[in-house]
């Protein structure tokens, strides 16, 4: 989606809210003043905008429109009563937003298309494209409201397919009645004939009026749209120019007239009647000086401060112009505002005066993209864990890893903008400067060959000695079978009561291997051995089979593992054979299989199977072969040997950082 933050602003001046149009460019909008990520020229959070037009009260939230931030997006789609979507007058962009079209259709949220920039040289001449494109990523049908009147190659207005009038753009100036030029009436009349089509196609009274050669009355055709539109048949399409402020006005006409109030859209999200308040929280903010804001829509009744809500007081309700916040006493339905200190409420989760409310809302989406995160002053570690959970409690697409294995805190994300956002968060809002690096991979090793093996533990120091003797065949399994143990001891050369010693002192020294790593698929076999009357002791067989399997091992040819993925690679169609490219141009990436999307029309879904180690290059690749919309799902799929190079280099970095860990 393109100009999103520039339609707000248009909105917003059309409405009276501000006197200027801030500047995208210099980050001086209403959008980009509520995040605090102004450097990186994208929203990355949800900007809320209160406003009047003709005595009603408006509510505008700009959500992100980048890849990496789709869970912020997804949840202020949750709770409107009508999105619109912004999109150029370009083939290959529009297909972008098929997965959003996709999500729409299948929650049954009322939506309109706005085609933006259709001002700029050439783009009149891709609109039919572009329709064609969105309607190949639409459930339902697209509905055409305007036509754009041109003059050569260049748009400079629009005829109204309902009013049947024609109006001419003026730079920052409301589009201007005109005379309907002869050259456009038969387009106008073409696509006006075609809307008829559509919207007939689900009224029967109206196809019984075409059919009769019966022209419709305007409040005829503005009820039909209407009811079309608030039951998600339908997706109305209007053209504009935010930049110019052309089309704006006409785009608010149209939903405040066409789209549906609060009552209906909270009978969509699921609130069943009753009294009292009831709110359901959509964004979670931990504010410095002030703590836990939950961002709601208000679906029933009306919240004061000081309200009980479930197990919380309200402290505060607050309403949003962009970074403007301002605190008020009371919020009525349909109202978005921030309430205080509901440590209880979730985003997501409803309340009223009794409890928690179960509503229906999304998964958090799969992180692909991880780091490693370490504090920078010794001693922040229990505020780092603590400042963690509050980010990722803001943004649920955000997961924390606890590796125990790499004594590691791992933050995983949709991509590397939304963890660098990540730590900026941490020091803004929580004072912690992190050190950031690649996470460790969860390398293995096994062997190739067997091998038997004597190991003796005989220690003396006075009084009771530790004795343990033992013989062990080490042998290698199948892949994925982990560790086995077994004896075959006879004639009570090692005492039954030392076989789980034996059994322990191999788990523990598996723990690392010669390589460095945690060693799998091996079976030992307890042979022979011996013990002492008084010195034999748990420790000492432990420590015996430690001295047998530190010799053993060099012997059994020990490979490298890696995890290997399967990965799921999704992107527009005429993307597809990029992101092939892409995993076969990565070591060890291989080709499974490729299919249709299943809910998002114009895509296509790769299969491969991808090592771990290669995850964090192929997601930045894939963003920037797919224009940044393509998006990648991955489980564990299995381990497999590491080709030789690779293991040396992954060996020795293994060595020198316990090198330098250990001074």
């Amino acid at each position: 989606m393109t100009g999103k933050t520039s339609l707000l602003e248009a909105l917003l001046l059309a409405c009276g809210a501000i006197a200027k149009k801030g500047s995208a460019k210099d980050h001086g909008t209403v959008g980009d003043l509520a995040t605090d990520a102004k450097s990186r020229g994208v929203g990355s959070e949800l900007s809320v905008a209160g406003a009047e037009w003709e005595g009603e009260p408006w509510i505008f939230v700009d959500a992100p429109g980048a890849v990496e931030f789709t869970q912020e997006a997804t949840h202020a789609v949750l709770v409107a009563d009508v999105v619109v979507v912004v999109v150029e007058a370009d083939a290959v962009r529009a297909a972008s937003v098929s997965p959003l079209l996709a999500l729409l259709d299948a929650r049954k949220i009322p939506h309109v298309v706005f085609v933006n920039k259709v001002d700029v040289a050439g783009a009149g001449g891709r609109l039919k494209e572009t329709l064609a494109a969105l309607q190949s990523a639409s459930a339902r049908p697209l509905v055409l409201r305007e036509v754009p009147l041109r003059d050569g190659a260049d748009v400079t207005g629009f005829v109204d397919l309902v009013s049947e009038r024609a109006y001419g753009f003026k730079d920052h100036e409301d589009a201007a009645l005109t005379r309907l030029p002869e050259a456009a009436k038969t387009e106008e009349q073409e696509a006006r004939r075609e809307m008829l089509e559509r919207l007939a196609d689900l009224d029967d009274h109206l196809l019984e009026e075409l059919l009769e050669d019966v022209t419709p009355s305007h409040d005829e055709l503005v009820a039909n749209l209407r009811t079309d539109l608030q039951r998600d048949l339908i997706v109305d399409v209007f053209l504009g120019s935010a930049e110019q402020d052309h089309g704006v006005r006409r785009l608010l006409e149209a939903l405040r007239d066409e789209a549906p109030d609060v009552t209906v859209t909270a009978l969509r999200a699921g609130v069943s009647a009753g009294d009292g308040a009831l709110v359901q929280s959509f964004k979670t903010v931990h504010a410095p000086h002030v703590g836990k804001l939950s961002w709601v829509r208000v679906w029933r009744g009306e919240v004061t401060d000081g309200l009980v809500l479930g197990d919380d007081r309200v402290s505060g309700v607050h309403r949003f112009f962009g970074a403007k916040v301002q605190k008020v006493p009371r919020a009525g339905v349909g109202e978005i505002v921030a309430l205080g200190h509901l440590d209880a409420l979730h985003t997501g989760g409803g309340a009223d005066h009794a409890g928690a409310v179960v509503l229906p809302w999304i998964d958090a989406l799969q992180p692909c993209v991880a780091m490693a995160l370490r504090p920078v002053r010794v001693g922040d570690d229990v505020k780092l864990s603590g400042a963690l959970a509050k980010v990722v409690e803001e943004d649920p697409s955000l997961r924390i890893e606890q590796s125990a294995e790499a004594h590691e805190i791992v933050l995983w994300a949709q991509g590397d903008r939304q963890l660098r956002l990540a730590l900026e968060r941490l020091k803004a809002r929580f004072g912690l400067d992190v050190r950031a690096e690649a996470p460790q991979v969860a390398y293995r090793e096994t062997i190739r060959r067997s091998a038997s093996q004597h190991g003796r533990f005989k220690h003396q120091s006075g009084g009771h000695g530790a004795f343990g003797d033992v013989y062990v065949d080490v042998s290698p399994m199948a892949r994925g079978e982990g560790f086995a143990f077994d004896e075959t001891v006879t004639g009570g050369a090692v005492p039954r009561q030392y076989f789980s010693s034996v059994e322990k002192g191999a788990r523990e020294h598996f723990k690392q291997g010669p390589l460095g790593f945690p060693v799998v698929d091996v079976k030992v076999v307890l042979t022979h051995g011996s013990y002492h009357a008084v010195d034999s002791s748990d420790a000492a067989f432990q420590q015996a089979t430690r001295v047998a399997l530190v010799e053993a091992l060099p012997k059994c040819e020990p490979v490298l593992l890696e995890p290997v993925l399967a990965v799921t690679l999704a992107a527009p169609s005429e993307f597809t054979s990029r992101v092939q490219r892409l995993v076969t141009g990565r070591r060890g990436g291989q080709l499974q299989g490729l299919d249709a999307h299943a809910t998002a029309k114009g895509w296509d879904v790769v299969n491969a199977l991808v090592p771990q180690a290669e995850l964090r290059e192929l997601v930045s690749e894939l963003r920037t072969a797919t224009q940044g919309v393509g998006t990648l799902a991955w489980s564990v799929d299995h381990l497999r040997e590491v080709d030789a190079n690779e293991s040396e280099r992954v060996v020795a970095a293994r060595r020198k950082a316990r090198a330098d860990a250990r001074g």
